[in-house]
């Protein structure tokens, strides 16, 4: 089969590339690279440079003929989404929709999209179901749950078959400072180079960390999975808060960190933590690394770059 993934030099599409490539699958990327990596790209795609807004998006449909879409572009961000709710909007909503109109004009068979646990907000039970009320609190979880309604109607509609995944916060090797697990990278990176840390709040606020290879695994399952048209959070199921998780970077990195607090960010969530049971039943899919042994290899990622590059190495 012919996927194509948007995205796929980026942190977590290039994950789900690799994953694709060890299925034997004939794989696409469409990348704008504005914060992707060319070299993150498995040599054995194809990487296509263009934004999903482009109006070039459809003849690339109609010449490639693709069988599925795995849709990774994003903008990521909730401090960016706050102070550019605009650009949001242009990228996470008009962009996405613009990719819907190439997959239904060319009858691809099913969109996978990568959704959020920002769009729940701050729910009242930990750890929260898909049936729980969308109450998103940064305008980047408004966009990604504004485009699981486009996703919705698009079925009803037009036919589209489509699985979401709401994701935890995602970690791993590649990942950059930005995003909603970037927190593990920001603070690994700290803690290699010895700089203290700030923490937005008191530091008990916690956050559901999967790394990222359970997440490709995910995406891949969710292409062929006989139960569709739905959402499933991909999640460990277990809070960890800030606190906790630099003291597993400590003693994943043999070295002490010194925190400082500050005032919590707007738009930033308390607790958080997904009920992965539905995945686990619909998608035969369950999160495989433990959280000490993934931050041990992301922290040994960052001392020794070239174990983030794709070549040589399977995550």
């Amino acid at each position: 089969m012919k996927i194509l993934v948007t995205g796929g030099a980026g942190f977590i599409g290039s994950h789900v590339v690799d994953k694709l490539i060890q299925q034997q699958c004939r794989v696409v990327v469409v990348d704008n690279l504005s914060s992707g990596l060319r070299e993150h790209v498995n040599t054995a795609a194809k990487l296509i440079e263009m934004d999903i807004g482009s109006p070039e998006l459809l003849a690339l449909f109609e010449q490639e003929k693709f069988d599925y879409v795995i849709h990774q572009a994003a903008q990521t961000t909730v401090a960016q989404s706050i102070d550019r709710p605009d650009r949001d909007c242009q990228v996470n909503i008009a962009g996405s929709v613009n990719l819907l109109e190439a997959c239904r004009k060319t009858a691809v068979r099913r969109i996978v999209f990568a959704s959020t646990a920002a769009a729940y907000g701050n729910a009242a039970d930990i750890p929260i179901p898909e049936s729980a009320p969308k109450q998103p609190t940064s305008f980047y979880g408004l966009s990604k749950w504004t485009v699981e309604q486009y996703l919705a109607l698009y079925r009803q509609i037009f036919g589209l078959e489509y699985i979401v995944l709401r994701c935890a916060n995602v970690y791993g090797e590649r990942q950059g400072n930005s995003g909603e697990g970037g927190v593990i990278s920001i603070f690994s990176k700290k803690l290699h180079e010895r700089r203290p840390v700030t923490i937005f709040g008191d530091g008990g606020q916690s956050r559901d960390f999967i790394y990222v290879g359970d997440v490709a695994a995910a995406n891949c399952l969710a292409l062929t999975a006989k139960t569709c048209n739905a959402a499933f959070n991909i999640s460990t199921g277990t809070e960890t808060s800030l606190n906790t998780l630099v003291k597993l970077l400590e003693q994943a990195a043999g070295i002490k960190l010194k925190k400082y607090f500050a005032q919590p960010r707007e738009g930033d969530i308390y607790r958080s933590s997904l009920d992965n049971t539905a995945a686990g039943k619909y998608l035969s899919w369950q999160p495989q690394m433990p959280l000490s042994q993934g931050l041990g290899r992301t922290y040994q990622a960052l001392k020794q770059p070239g174990l983030n590059q794709r070549e040589g190495r399977e995550w």
